[in-house]
């Protein structure tokens, strides 16, 4: 009657040895680390570089407990954060000299100090949250004169544009820093112009000025403009960094502005944090201009003369100089996508972007007037440009989509198309401060949270022992399984555990130990009702379940809710709390039931159970069984 299948033994055996596997590494704890890795997929981790690292170390007095080259990372792991700060500064100047261009990322973390054996089985701890263990901090700082800048780069090309269709001559449209400059051969002109400007570009104030036979205006923009350009270019970069962390994959991720120019970013259960600051730290925007081909251009690409005026140097990846007009005739802004794939005709790695219906229709515009003229595109990030590609156009190219080839593997076109697809920076951003952060409600409250979930399981076990006796000592080890098994999902799921989610997890052990309390009282009911003892608990597990169903259901209902339509700290309770259910269903019944069957399924003459004080009501007389 209460026995079980071999085949039922052999699923709770299993999910005790997976369980305890997987909630193991929770048990050893995080070694402060330095991670570092590289800048460029052209450069590549070795020997070489491990030995650098280790070299950087001995020579500012740092012993390390070891230093790995894993894969595409070397990571050294430290006795404490202050050993780590010092390791980070060691290493970071002897791979990135001042001056020298950032090759390495280096970065902060927190390794597992879990074996070797089960880091091979994929076993890893639980991540935990900024209100617990921390996370990866950043702060970052946006360039407001470049937001300035590049607006009045904006403006200029506008104005250009307005006065060929108004037909008003000038002598020439320069942006200096961030005013733009027009110079005209008469007073007249530059009356018609300024009232053009005023007409139409509001937040432009003009002072005009005798400069020799010519006139020069001077328009700049106004205060009041100018704030609001700044707030813009922090809401812009503030949903950039979201799409950029969206695409990372970082649940939960805290992004908020501090004061006026500054941004806070916070990634709980952060392991890869180099990756991290790899990709919020590249500022990618990209600019189409055209290339300057005229002599003197031709003279300052082969270092026989200067950059023309209106005109700037860049590099290629291959190194060779090209001379760029400083009028922009796109940028990301207009960019709606962009894909990695490869280049049809050379089977190169390459970039597709389509762009927007103002920029295909610019673009075709620009195509349709520059045939035979070469086009540059160049892609910004840390406040260098570089020229990606400078193709000859054909044709007119219509229907919005560009192609973006030349010199790069599949790594960096994938990177490059992530960056542009996240949206373009309003403003170039700079990592001022980075840091693992700790525990945002201190130290106390951590051990708290944990002697919480610790001294309330020891309470609810000391008393099931007492009050259920043996059965209630049976429900104190399912009770402990299911912990167990609580911790393993979580940390397969690589979830991460917050303070409110230990609140859940709380919640969870007397939700879990309410259905052992029914099934004991209803083990209790059968025998008052004079049922033989297997009788009993074959009843009393088969006629508590419809109950512990329904109770567990309507709760889960409930916290699939809260999953749903919640956010942040309810979410992360939400998740614990549903998990939990579903393991608290199999360790309260399942595995609950296969220890009784196994103490007491096989003695075919049972006389009596230990489940402590059974009354019986109707004689008013006590029976304790044994």
């Amino acid at each position: 009657m209460n026995r079980y299948p071999a085949w039922k033994y052999a699923i709770i055996l299993i999910a005790l040895v997976v369980g305890a596997l997987y909630a193991l590494p929770n048990f050893f704890g995080e070694s402060p680390a330095v991670q570092v890795s590289v800048a460029k997929s052209s450069l590549k981790l070795d020997d070489a570089t491990l030995g650098r690292v280790q070299d950087a170390l001995k020579a500012a007095d740092i012993t390390a407990d070891a230093v790995t080259l894993d894969g595409t990372s070397i990571k050294a792991r430290f006795a404490s954060t202050d050993v780590q700060l010092k390791a980070k500064d060691a290493i970071q100047k002897a791979l990135n000299p001042e001056g020298a261009e950032g090759s390495y990322v280096v970065a902060l973390n927190l390794l597992s100090r879990s074996p070797a054996w089960l880091t091979a089985l994929h076993a890893s701890p639980m991540y935990l949250g900024l209100d617990l263990r921390g996370g990866v901090h950043f702060m970052l700082q946006v360039d407001m004169q470049a937001a300035l800048s590049k607006r009045a780069e904006s403006l200029a090309g506008d104005i250009r544009t307005t006065l060929r269709e108004k037909n008003v001559r000038h002598s020439g449209i320069n942006r200096n820093g961030q005013t733009i400059e027009i110079r005209f051969k008469d007073a007249a002109t530059a009356e018609a112009a300024r009232r053009i400007i005023q007409d139409q570009f509001a937040e432009l104030s003009t002072m005009e000025t005798a400069d020799g036979t010519e006139v020069k205006m001077v328009a700049s923009i106004q205060p009041v403009a100018a704030r609001k350009v700044q707030e813009q270019a922090i809401k812009q970069n503030i949903t950039t960094l979201h799409n950029r962390i969206n695409e990372l994959g970082v649940a939960e991720p805290v992004i908020q502005q501090q004061g006026l120019d500054r941004i806070v970013v916070q990634l709980p259960g952060v392991q890869d944090t180099a990756k991290a600051k790899d990709i919020l730290g590249r500022t990618a925007t990209l600019e189409i201009r055209m290339v300057d081909e005229g002599a003197e251009a031709r003279a300052a690409e082969q270092g026989t003369g200067p950059v023309p005026f209106g005109s700037e140097r860049y590099l290629e990846r291959s190194g060779a100089p090209v001379i760029v007009k400083k009028q922009v005739i796109l940028t990301g802004d207009n960019l709606t996508d962009a894909q990695p794939g490869f280049d049809q005709q050379t089977q190169e790695a390459a970039v597709h972007l389509t762009l927007d219906a103002k920029g295909a229709r610019i673009f075709r515009d620009v195509t349709r007037e520059s045939i035979g003229k070469r086009m540059a595109i160049l892609l910004f990030e840390k406040g260098k440009g570089e020229v990606v590609t400078a193709p000859v156009i054909r044709s007119e190219i219509g229907g919005g989509r560009v192609q973006i080839s030349g010199r790069m593997n599949t790594v960096e076109a994938a990177d490059t198309a992530l960056l542009l697809r996240a949206g373009s920076l309003a403003a170039p951003m700079e990592i001022i401060e980075e840091r693992t952060i700790g525990p945002s409600l201190g130290a106390e409250n951590i051990a708290k949270g944990f002697h919480s979930v610790t001294w309330g399981f020891c309470a609810v076990a000391v008393f099931m022992c007492v009050y259920y006796m043996l059965f209630g000592m049976i429900s104190s080890i399912s009770l402990a399984f299911n912990l167990l098994l609580l911790v393993a999902v979580l940390s397969m799921l690589q979830a991460t555990l917050t303070l409110p989610g230990m609140a859940a997890m709380a919640l969870v052990l007397g939700m879990a130990i309410d259905a052992n309390v029914l099934i004991n009282e209803r083990v209790r009911e059968e025998l008052r009702s004079g049922a033989s003892p297997q009788a009993a608990i074959h009843a009393g597990y088969d006629r508590a379940w419809a109950t512990i169903i329904d109770s567990n259901v309507t709760t889960l209902i409930a916290g699939l809710a809260l999953l749903a339509f919640g956010s942040g700290p309810v979410r992360g309770f939400a998740v614990v709390h549903c998990l939990g259910i579903l393991t608290s269903m199999f360790s309260g019944v399942f595995f609950s039931r296969g220890v009784v069957n196994l103490w007491y399924g096989r003695q075919k003459k049972l006389k009596s159970v230990s489940i402590g004080t059974v009354w019986r009501p109707d004689s008013g007389n006590q029976v304790t069984t044994n």
